[in-house]
C-alpha cells in the first residue's frame, strides 16, 4: 500500500489560487484528488493515469483545476484557480495500485489515502 502525504492547503479569497501536492511512497496506477465538505459525501475532483498522463475532471472544476504528476518524485499536484466558496472542503489524495475497474471517481477503487489538507475559500 502506498503512503500519501498532502500539502498546500490553506485559506484564500474567492478568485484566488492554491496548489496542492501529494507525495507518494511508491508508484500507483491511477491517482486522484477527492474532497469532502462538512455534511456532504466525498466527491472525486480530478484523476490522472500515472503512466500515460490521461486526466479526468469533475464538471464542477473543469477549466479551473489542473491535475499533473511528476513521476520522478512520485508526486501529484492539483493546481486550483478561480477558487469559489463552494470549493471549501478537506481535500484528499488517493492512489490505486490494483488497476481496478470502474469510475475514477468511485472512492472504493482506491487503496491508499492521505490524511487530507483543508482548503477554505472566502467570498
Amino acid at each position: 500500500q502506498v503512503q500519501l502525504v498532502e500539502s498546500g492547503g490553506g485559506s484564500v479569497q474567492g478568485g484566488g489560487s492554491l496548489r496542492l501536492s501529494c507525495a507518494a511512497s511508491g508508484s500507483a496506477y491511477i491517482m486522484a484528488w477527492f474532497r469532502q465538505a462538512p455534511g456532504k459525501e466525498r466527491e472525486g475532483v480530478a484523476s490522472i493515469y500515472i503512466g500515460g498522463g490521461t486526466t479526468d475532471y469533475a464538471d464542477s472544476v473543469k477549466g479551473r483545476f489542473t491535475i499533473s504528476r511528476e513521476n520522478a518524485k512520485n508526486t501529484v499536484y492539483l493546481q486550483m484557480n478561480s477558487l469559489k466558496p463552494e470549493d471549501t472542503a478537506m481535500y484528499y489524495c488517493a492512489s490505486d495500485t490494483r488497476a481496478m475497474l470502474g469510475s475514477h471517481f468511485w472512492p472504493g477503487r482506491y487503496n491508499g489515502w492521505g490524511q487530507g489538507t483543508q482548503v477554505t475559500v472566502s467570498s
